[in-house]
């Protein structure tokens, strides 16, 4: 070994030596504070009364660490840097020791029921960076000392009880990026000061609705590096300031649910990443600015306002745009024919404005539109061909338009369709056959049109609304009723014919029927115990006959019930005095007998109208008083006549009876006054010894006298 080498290895070996202390010391702290924080954690685990999410948490050996419990533990250069109890149902207090743990910058007790003022101990978190106490039940002010922990990045105090002010105090955590304070009971002020906060990314001060009224403050447009700034429905008021501009870095823009007017600054469709603007359920007004640059643009909802003018024709370069929402304004004119292009567009929602002419035909053909509302305005022409092209199509509202023509055939392959809302237009022509069968179809909404066909055997099982009130379909109410889930079926002033078939009644869920003005014969069947939910029945204006069926009376909800104008007979049923009717009409047909006494009010004297057989036994019913012989009764005036004839003959009977007592007695009594002269006629030859008595009676003794033919004569000196 040369001498340099010996020397270097010396020199190593020196400085092992000296640095070896400073090694042990080192481990030394490091054990330390990892038994530390070992027991801070067990006195946690100890203070939340053992839960069973924390049994994982067993003091460790020497092969295993704290490090290792988790997720709740979060461990940088083998300390605690991360406490994560979120969703644990812990009731109890902040732990006053939590920033024991003194490396911590992350803790996050969300969705817990910590309750109380804001925790003072985590000003002794002094690296603290991530604070998220959302959706609990803190109460009081945020502290006007907030900005003690200054390393704050990321604050989530939503979804508690805060109230007072917002404190300026939040201004100064100038490390900010993301402040979440929405949904709390704030009724102060919202302090300018947000303003300073020039790394801020995210903000939502959302759903406050006790805040002061205020306008928003001009020096937010100094968040320069702001995405998203959330302030739906929290009082504020005033126009929006032309700076908003300068927030070259907006992203989502939603102050929907406020009190703002004026104008809409043109100077927001020029932001180059806007990509979703929520200003709807405002005041504002004007036209809709014309220039838009926004080309990142997703979503743009500024329905609900007083806004007027043309949709923007530039509207239709948006090419990204997913979302336009226009409806509840007072825009005119035409749709412009680019909107029905753009290639990404999902909900197209412009209802109640005052749009005139016909729709763009592309509507559809170039994007999977999954919403197309249109409803209250004064648009022509046919509905786009095209609207489920991509089969993607749920909603078509369109009613109260002008439109005209057959529904898009595009809507009889749509098994995505939930709900069709075409009422109150000039639509004619049958319905798409498979349109019935969409899996997912609910409503079905088609009244006041002239539209044409058959109801078909089969309907889609969601089906619960079916409205197609004044059309001109025909043909019978299928027997395939069964199978249908309706709630509401109303097909009145239609051309249906033929009987209502008996399986119509067996739809439980049924709340409202009205089949009226149609051309519907014979009987209403009588089972209709299913009906327990039926709350309106309208059968009127048909040719229905044969009697009212009793079970009208046993529907334990039912309130309107018409079956006025058809040719039912015979007697109303005394079980619909059951019912508590606010609409009752039976009126126009040929009932007989007297009505029901509960119906005997002036509520109900239009309900029994042009019916010559019906009296009652007021006048107050406006008909005719019943008599003790009703009009219509002959079995019981021959029963009364069976009586009558009965007791006049044993009236008869009787008198005979006592006219035969009444001679014999006076008979007797006559006798008894008489002489009575003997005449003997023939001589007997027989003597009283030789007489044998065999009674007496009121003429005296009666003897038995044996008579020869000798001529022997009775000896009578004696005397019989």
């Amino acid at each position: 070994m040369t001498i340099p080498t010996l020397t270097s290895s010396l020199h190593i070996h020196l400085c092992f030596l000296l640095f070896l202390p400073l090694l042990l010391i080192s481990h030394a702290n490091s054990q330390s504070l990892q038994d530390q924080e070992q027991a801070v954690l067990l006195k946690l685990k100890s203070y939340l009364q053992s839960p069973p999410f924390l049994s994982h948490w067993i003091p460790s050996t020497s092969n295993t660490s704290h490090c290792s419990w988790q997720p709740e533990i979060t461990c940088t250069n083998n300390s605690v840097t991360g406490l994560s109890l979120v969703n644990t149902k812990i009731t109890l207090p902040v732990p006053p020791f939590i920033c024991d743990l003194k490396n911590l910058t992350l803790i996050d007790l969300s969705y817990n029921y910590f309750a109380g003022e804001f925790p003072k101990a985590f000003y002794n978190c002094s690296k603290l960076q991530y604070l998220n106490l959302s959706q609990n039940s803190f109460d009081g002010k945020i502290p006007d000392n907030i900005d003690s922990l200054p390393r704050l990045q990321y604050l989530d105090l939503s979804a508690n009880y805060f109230s007072g002010d917002i404190p300026a105090a939040i201004g100064r955590l100038q490390e900010l990026r993301n402040l979440q304070l929405y949904m709390n009971n704030f009724n102060g002020s919202v302090p300018p000061e947000i303003g300073n906060l020039s790394n801020l990314k995210h903000l939502s001060l959302s759903f406050n609705t006790k805040l002061v009224p205020w306008n928003l403050p001009s020096n937010f447009t100094k968040l320069k590096n702001l995405k998203n700034l959330y302030i739906r429905g929290s009082n504020l008021i005033g126009e929006l300031p032309g700076t908003l501009g300068e927030m070259a870095a907006l992203e989502e823009l939603d102050l929907a649910y406020n009190s703002l007017n004026g104008t809409i600054p043109s100077v927001l469709f020029l932001l180059k990443n806007l990509s979703i603007i929520y200003l709807y359920n405002n005041s504002l007004s004007g036209d809709v600015p014309q220039v838009v640059e926004a080309l990142n643009l997703t979503v743009i909802d500024i329905s609900t306002n007083y806004l007027t003018g043309p949709i923007p024709q530039d509207y239709g370069n948006l090419t990204k745009l997913t979302w336009l929402a226009l409806f509840l304004n007072g825009f005119s004119g035409a749709v412009p024919a680019s909107i029905g292009r753009l290639p990404n567009l999902k909900q197209f929602r412009v209802f109640i404005n005052n749009l005139s002419g016909t729709l763009p035909p592309d509507f559809g053909r170039y994007s999977e539109l999954e919403g197309f509302e249109v409803s209250g305005n004064r648009l022509t022409g046919k509905l786009p061909d095209h609207l489920c092209y991509w089969g993607k199509l749920s909603t078509l509202v369109a009613y109260e338009n002008n439109l005209t023509g057959e529904l898009p055939s595009s809507l009889g392959n749509c098994t995505s369709l939930t709900e069709v809302k075409v009422y109150g237009n000039g639509l004619s022509g049958n319905i798409p056959s498979g349109m019935w069968t969409a899996p997912n179809l609910i409503h079905v909404l088609m009244s006041n049109n002239s539209l044409t066909g058959e109801l078909p055997e089969k309907m889609s099982r969601n089906l619960t609304r079916l409205e197609i009130r004044d059309n001109r379909f025909s043909g019978n109410i299928p027997t395939g009723v069964s199978s249908w889930n309706l709630k509401v079926f109303d097909a009145g002033n239609n051309l249906f014919n033929g009987t209502i078939p008996q399986k119509l009644t067996t739809l439980p869920s049924l709340i409202t029927l009205s089949l009226d003005q149609n051309q519907l014969t014979g009987f209403l069947p009588s089972e209709i115990i299913s009906w327990k939910s039926l709350n309106a029945l309208n059968l009127s204006r048909n040719q229905l006959s044969g009697p009212i069926p009793a079970g009208l009376g046993l529907l334990p909800v039912i309130t309107e019930l018409d079956l006025s104008e058809n040719q039912f007979s015979g007697q109303i049923p005394a079980q619909l005095g059951n019912l508590k009717l606010s609409n009752f009409n039976l009126s126009s047909n040929h009932l007989s007998g007297k009505i029901p006494i509960e119906f005997e009010n002036p509520a109900y004297d239009r309900s029994f109208l042009d019916n010559q057989g019906l009296c009652a036994a007021r006048p107050s019913a406006k008909l005719s008083i019943c008599n003790f012989q009703p009009r219509n009764s002959s079995k019981i005036w021959s029963t009364y006549l069976a009586l009558i004839l009965t007791l006049g003959i044993l009236l008869s009977l009787l008198a005979l009876s006592l006219s035969f007592f009444m001679v014999r007695a006076y008979w007797k009594r006559n006798r008894s006054d008489s002489d009575w002269k003997l005449t003997l006629f023939q001589r007997l030859n027989f003597r009283v010894s030789k007489s044998i008595m065999i009674g007496s009676g009121g003429s005296g003794k009666v003897y038995c006298v044996p008579v020869n033919r000798t001529g022997d004569v009775v000896d009578d000196s004696r005397g019989i």
